[in-house]
């Protein structure tokens, strides 16, 4: 939404908008003009109607309820009601467009095209779900051809998308409060690729190898029949070298300055799709040097008393297990981006709805045995009911019977998991805090 409202004002509308914080978000909207109200009360509508000669278009997220004052008073005023999908997608329609979709990676990939076609001299317009390093923001109103945007499918919204460019990551169950099964989102997933004029996907990925036939494909693991692939030389605590192949050729050797295979295929993706908008290869070679993960991924806040805290929104099973595996790559092989190699991995996670953990028990308990010592916060519910027998001390008694040795403690709140952090961490210890909810306080509350 803040992404959205940017590009708004910047391109000369008049935007207001309610939410009860104060942090660098609302400050950077109040900054370029956005009128920000504290409180979602009826009053809001009734000030920006008293103040515009037209009557506002009033945009809203699935996370607005239908008792929302403010909605409620919209509707009174027979004002129109846009979901914020059917704002992108006005967006996506007026110029060129590349949209990222997928289970995993979604605002990795498109952080990564953004930096790369700015490094070029492209100026992109940009609408991503975190923080753009070299943009320092979500959203940018770029001079440039491209629009590049980030598409959702937890709510299933993305159908209404049709760029000129989609882009598929990878697919596989979650948003299980919207979605009946895998095949409803698969389903889903098809339908956003029929509305782009082209497609990539990743041929990695089984299920997409399955059910889509894109315009290309990228791969990781084999570059016959391949229309990009970049197969990897040497995987490092804080890079990946790799050989970047078009169409089975060879083309050049890169450095990517992020640790990971699943940041290999981001960054794969992206190379891919800059390719496909004739970027050539050497001017993106030159902004491979310049990546960096969006806010959130793997987000270095600071080191405490030795502890190198780290914050992460990996908050699905796949997620999970890929960051732990970075994480532990960091601790044997003594390279990171980290001030220091970290000795030891201890992971702090806080499982976001109850609904996904109840889906994935099973799974999150395998994929969180990868590390020193687990701290878990209690399940951030997101709106949702809680469901009985389904909380983090459940997760917890799975975890240890599938690793009995792993030392594990959970917390009551975010008060004794920061109390916790500091009494079972130790100098040198990697701390790696992860989930979609209000554990990335973590550092304010260590720092404080």
């Amino acid at each position: 939404m803040s992404a959205l409202a940017k590009i708004l004002v910047d391109r000369g509308h008049p935007v207001s908008g309610s939410d009860p914080r104060d942090n660098t978000t609302v400050q950077d909207l109040q900054t370029q003009g956005v009128t920000v109200f504290k409180q979602q009360t009826a009053e809001s509508i009734q000030s920006v109607l008293a103040t515009n000669k037209l009557p506002p278009v009033v945009v809203i997220s699935t996370a607005i309820p239908e008792t929302n004052p403010e909605l409620q008073n919209a509707r009174e005023h027979q004002l129109a009601i846009w979901h914020r999908s059917d704002l992108l997608a006005a967006l996506i329609d007026q110029q060129a467009s590349i949209a990222v979709a997928g289970s995993h990676g979604k605002t990795t990939t498109s952080t990564l095209i953004t930096t790369l076609l700015i490094e070029a001299g492209e100026d992109p317009t940009a609408v991503i779900g975190g923080v753009v390093p070299c943009l320092g923001s979500n959203g940018h109103s770029g001079q440039g051809r491209l629009l590049v945007a980030e598409a959702d499918e937890s709510d299933g919204s993305l159908v209404k998308f049709h760029p000129s460019l989609g882009v598929i990551t990878n697919l596989e169950l979650d948003h299980t409060d919207h979605y009946d099964g895998l095949d409803d989102l698969i389903s889903t997933l098809q339908r956003f690729g029929q509305g782009c004029e082209r497609l990539i996907a990743n041929y990695d990925d089984p299920i997409l190898q399955e059910h889509f036939e894109p315009t290309a494909w990228w791969s990781n693991q084999q570059s016959e029949n391949i229309a990009f692939a970049a197969l990897p030389l040497q995987l490092d605590g804080d890079r990946c070298r790799a050989r970047f192949y078009e169409n089975g050729s060879a083309v050049g050797d890169f450095t990517l300055p992020m640790a990971g295979l699943h940041n290999l295929s981001n960054a794969t993706a992206a190379l891919a799709a800059c390719r496909m908008e004739g970027i050539p290869f050497e001017a993106l070679v030159k902004g491979l040097a310049q990546l960096q993960a969006p806010g959130r991924r793997f987000d270095l806040r600071g080191t405490w008393e030795g502890r190198h805290i780290v914050d992460d929104y990996a908050h699905h099973p796949s997620e999970v297990r890929a960051t732990l595996s970075m994480a532990q790559l960091m601790v044997s092989s003594g390279r990171s981006p980290l001030p220091s190699p970290p000795q030891r991995l201890v992971a702090v996670f806080q499982p976001h709805r109850f609904s996904r953990t109840q889906q994935f028990l099973e799974a999150f308990a395998e994929a969180l045995q990868n590390c020193d010592a687990l701290l878990l916060a209690p399940v951030y519910a997101a709106g949702e009911e809680s469901i009985p027998g389904i909380c983090s001390n459940a997760l917890a008694q799975r975890i240890r019977s599938l690793r009995p040795d792993l030392e594990i403690t959970v917390a009551e709140d975010l008060d004794q998991l920061t109390d916790l952090v500091k009494q079972r961490s130790r100098p040198d210890d990697l701390v790696l805090a992860m989930g979609a909810g209000t554990v990335n306080s973590l550092w304010g509350r260590l720092a404080r």
